[in-house]
């Protein structure tokens, strides 16, 4: 017997040596979050759904007529790694929340904040990242194909994620599916959700978790290598991260003065119309008019293949818009410049929307060209989060190919040299301006449409 527990014993010495990780594991200072037995480290939060112990798991039967429930931790953290397994029902929704708090002031105790998901369907956004009750989706997997395949339908799932500082990061079975950078929230509950459901059939399914733990020392020490197929996605304010800076992106915008910028008519920054404040560049509301106010801005500099994100914010009824490829020696007269133009619009209060060709003028499209519409999940809308709040607009362009992207969702996509792109330029307003869309290269315009419209986070790399 004794001979037995010492092979056993160098056996074991053995697997350590030649797997570090599997010593690192085994030494991971772990805290028991559910133990089984009990759920007094929890209340639960909002909607009643129900949450049960069955043979040591934890479950939330989901419940009709009720809103979205929470079984949240009595306890906050802020940096921490958390992991567990979870099994769902098919056609349920849940999600564990982190960095989440409920405050009496906040739409009457509404539980808020950082999301990681758990889905079931054909969306394949399990592990992304929403932010409940505020911001909507943070960290969709439309740019993370490889994220996408990560988790499994009807089998037990294992997640993991890690928030230190401002970088949240998920991962599912093992595969990285967030990479998230975002410092709104520094530390809140954790919570395990139960979705409100709408259909008679989803009630009392089930969403099931176990082996549930947190770290909370050492965490540098035992975070996860980064992957390169899972983008980082930031919301610092005007600011780069140090991944940013090695992609060579940089800012477009300082956030703090009108260097880099100008009128598009002019020589110098418009004298009014614009407002620059608490790192917002703004457009002054006026009449509704184009480009007649303060006047469109334009950069300085010139640019031909280059991925530029902006972050906009919209108010009730507003019209503008971000255009490249321009060049301010055309139209000097009334109006706004010559480009090709992400349409930023309110859709639902805006008559422009319901001009031009089957809603090319619409939130996103290539205005008067192309509508934009969900190129990225089939069978569901823009992921446009409405006004008076921020969305980002992301445009690609990488020689002839075009991409437009609206809160990380590609909505326009086409190659400005191809026969289609000129046949949709001779059918539209653009039809008189000689190669128009074809330019080698162009200022980048924001557009004064006399609506109020505020912009931030404006930042390019050159391909």
């Amino acid at each position: 017997m004794k001979n037995t527990q010492k092979k056993l014993a160098i056996i074991t010495l053995l697997l350590v040596l030649c797997n570090p990780l599997l010593s690192l594991a085994q030494n991971t200072p772990w805290e028991i979050l559910f133990d089984g037995s009990n759920l007094n480290a929890f209340e639960q939060l909002n909607g009643d759904a129900s949450y049960e112990i069955e043979n040591n798991i934890l479950v939330g039967i989901s419940k009709l007529n009720t809103p979205n429930s929470f079984l949240a931790t009595k306890k906050k953290y802020a940096d921490f790694i958390l992991e567990f397994d979870v099994k769902i029902d098919n056609g349920l929704n849940s999600g564990v929340q982190f960095r989440s708090n409920s405050f009496a002031e906040y739409q009457n105790g509404r539980v808020h904040g950082y999301q990681c998901e758990i889905e079931t369907s054909d969306r394949r956004w399990a592990g992304g990242i929403y932010d409940e009750a505020r911001r909507g989706w943070l960290y969709p997997l439309t740019r993370n194909k490889t994220g996408q395949t990560a988790f499994r339908n009807g089998e037990w799932n294992h997640y993991r994620i890690e928030a230190i500082g401002d970088q949240i990061r998920t991962f599912v079975n093992g595969i990285q599916c967030a990479n998230l950078v975002d410092n709104m929230t520094p530390d809140g509950f954790i919570a395990f959700q139960v979705h409100s459901i709408g259909n008679k059939e989803d009630d009392g399914k089930k969403v099931r978790w176990k082996n549930i733990k947190i770290l909370t020392q050492s965490l540098e020490k035992f975070r996860n290598p980064i992957s390169t197929y899972a983008d980082e996605i930031s919301y610092l304010d005007n600011t780069l991260t140090p991944n940013e800076i090695r992609k060579g992106y940089r800012l477009l915008w300082d956030g703090k003065t009108a260097l880099g910028w100008k009128s598009a008519k002019g020589k110098t920054f418009p004298k009014k119309g614009w407002n620059i404040s608490e790192g917002t560049l703004q457009v002054q509301a006026a009449d509704g008019s184009e480009s007649e106010n303060g006047g469109d801005i334009v950069t300085l500099e010139k640019f031909s293949n280059f991925e530029l994100s902006v972050d906009f914010n919209l108010t009730k009824g507003a019209n503008s818009g971000i255009k490249y490829f321009v060049n301010t020696d055309l139209n000097q007269g009334e109006g706004s410049a010559i480009g090709l133009e992400f349409q930023i619009l309110d859709d639902n209060n805006h008559p422009d929307a319901k001009l031009g060709k089957n809603g090319n003028r619409t939130v996103g499209s290539l205005y008067d060209l192309i509508r934009a519409e969900n190129r990225t999940t089939g069978g569901r809308g823009k992921n446009f989060k409405g006004i008076n709040t921020w969305n980002n607009a992301r445009i690609v362009v990488k020689n002839g190919h075009v991409e437009h992207w609206l809160n990380h969702v590609k909505v326009v996509e086409f190659d400005r040299f191809s026969q289609v792109f000129e046949a949709l330029v001779e059918k539209s307003k653009y039809e008189k301006w000689e190669q128009f869309g074809r330019w080698p290269e162009g200022v980048i315009l924001l557009q004064d449409h006399g609506d109020k419209v505020s912009f931030k986070n404006i930042k390019i790399r050159e391909f």
